[in-house]
């Protein structure tokens, strides 16, 4: 227990002490400049934090291992675990350093990431998930799976932040649930690894809480993120559950909840995924009314109370995580919907109210109009088959030009809102309108004139359907009755006679 404390203390101190040093002699070569929509800061800031906190935990282990005491040897004899650990992260601390020196892109960032995963997972930092052993088909499965929570915890931590004093903060709140879990069930190597990043960070909390002097970087949420990342699979060894990893993923929640929210955000709008955006948590609490410091307080609450059931779950020693993620779960769901998230919103209305299956019918007649138009055989059928295919999306074709041939519709309805014309090579054209009962919205009407474009240009190029004559001849259509040109030519002959 003396170790411990020393640990801690020293780990408090040397963040005191370093973080001013770093950002004054290093910071210069670091800023982080305001752009007025994103980053609110009125002046650059130096995200060196990530250098402090590395310093400030790498020399704690060297001044204890020098300490002339006897509980030195309990480092030493858990110095095995901890040193593959420190190698690992080194590889993320560079990747992040590098980011904040010359800015990295996101594949190049997330590559480091992978490669240290990887590291990790043959240095013996596995996420031990033990009903993976019984599927012996798929060894690779222990493997990815590794990786993935590795690079997703750092990734989350990055993503995060956002604002003074929230990853830091954040992550402070996950360490200390891991510390208190390793002490009670007597994992010294987790406890050893876990109580100087703890000190780290709350001391270097007191110089990056809003306002902040300095930002922790990608060097300092990548590496806390990564270190919080290989916390859980020290923790996951100790348990045989097949929840072995719910537990720590309560600790980590939070920002785990905000990448996955990111993601299906940006999957939703069609953007890319690693495009930075105003859509995140603390974002949504800014646009509430919250202030920044009140914002950064709230998260810590929540993430107090995901603490506090990552602890009780453990407590009952894993008999009742899944009820326990179960209520987080459903908790978390019910303030992301305060949150107001309009992406959701509107997927949500599109799944529950049946427009999803409208939208998939809509698409499939489409396809289908296109494929029938590229197949006509004369213009004649593909009028027939573009009256068929738009009635029922509820648009009305009215006129269409095309072989040299005028069709029209004489029943078209007087109510008719707009109409819209798609222009075809040789001057040829097909009208269509709707009216105000339609539910056509803007991108399927973007997708019936791609589709009946695409099909009546395919049709002439494989038919040659062009223009043959100086002189169209214009055919009334009345309902279903329809007449080609040779009909109309043989009406006229007997009329004549």
């Amino acid at each position: 227990m003396f170790l411990i404390f020393t640990l801690g203390g020293l780990s408090v101190l040397l963040a005191l002490i370093l973080t001013p040093v770093v950002r004054d002699v290093i910071g210069r070569h670091f800023l982080d400049h305001p752009d007025g929509v994103r980053k609110m800061h009125a002046t650059p800031v130096p995200r060196v934090g990530g250098i402090a906190i590395v310093l400030a935990y790498t020399t704690t282990f060297a001044i204890a291992f020098l300490l002339p005491f006897s509980y030195t040897f309990v480092l030493r004899n858990a110095l095995p675990k901890i040193l593959p650990l420190t190698l690992v992260t080194l590889v993320v601390f560079l990747t992040g350093v590098l980011d904040d020196l010359s800015g990295l892109t996101a594949w190049q960032k997330l590559t480091g990431l992978c490669a240290a995963g990887v590291m990790a997972y043959f240095c013996g930092i596995r996420v031990e998930i033990h009903f993976l052993h019984s599927l012996p088909a798929w060894p690779w499965l222990g493997f990815a799976f590794t990786v993935l929570w590795l690079v997703g915890c750092a990734n989350a931590f990055n993503l995060i932040d956002g604002m003074d004093g929230l990853a830091a903060g954040v992550g402070l709140f996950a360490t200390v649930t891991m510390l208190i879990v390793a002490l009670t069930q007597g994992n010294l190597p987790l406890a050893l690894a876990t109580l100087p990043l703890a000190g780290s960070l709350l001391g270097f909390l007191r110089y990056n809480f809003n306002p902040a002097s300095i930002f922790l970087g990608d060097s300092g949420s990548l590496v806390i993120g990564f270190l919080l990342g290989c916390f859980g699979a020290l923790w996951s060894e100790k348990s045989a559950a097949l929840v072995a990893l719910t537990v720590p993923l309560l600790a980590v929640a939070i920002p785990l909840l905000d990448v996955t929210l990111s993601i299906l955000r940006r999957y939703l709008c069609n953007r890319p995924i690693f495009q930075a955006d105003r859509g995140h948590i603390h974002h949504k609490l800014l646009d509430q009314g919250l202030s920044p410091k009140n914002a950064v307080l709230t998260i810590y609450a929540v993430c107090a109370v995901a603490a506090a059931l990552s602890l009780l779950a453990s407590a009952l020693h894993n008999q009742f995580s899944g009820l326990v993620v179960i209520l987080f779960c459903g908790a978390a769901w019910m303030c992301v919907r305060r949150l107001e998230y309009t992406e959701f919103e509107i997927a949500g209305r599109l799944f529950l109210k049946g427009n999803f299956r409208r939208i998939i019918d809509s698409e499939t007649r489409l396809t289908h109009l296109e494929k029938a138009l590229a197949q006509a055989r004369d213009a004649e059928e593909c009028w027939t088959k573009m009256c068929d295919g738009t009635s029922g999306l509820g648009l009305e074709v009215t006129r269409m030009s095309l072989g040299g041939f005028l069709f029209e519709n004489a029943d078209r309805s007087p109510a008719r809102r707009w109409e819209l014309r798609i222009a075809l090579p040789d001057g040829q054209y097909v009208d269509f309108s709707a009216g105000r009962e339609t539910r056509t919205g803007a991108l399927m009407l973007n997708g019936v004139v791609d589709a009946i474009d695409r099909g009546l240009r395919h049709c002439l190029e494989r038919r040659s359907l062009a223009l043959r004559e100086p002189a169209q001849q214009t055919i009334t259509v009345t309902k279903r009755l329809y007449y080609t040109a040779s009909a109309a030519a043989a009406a006229g002959s007997k009329s004549g006679a």
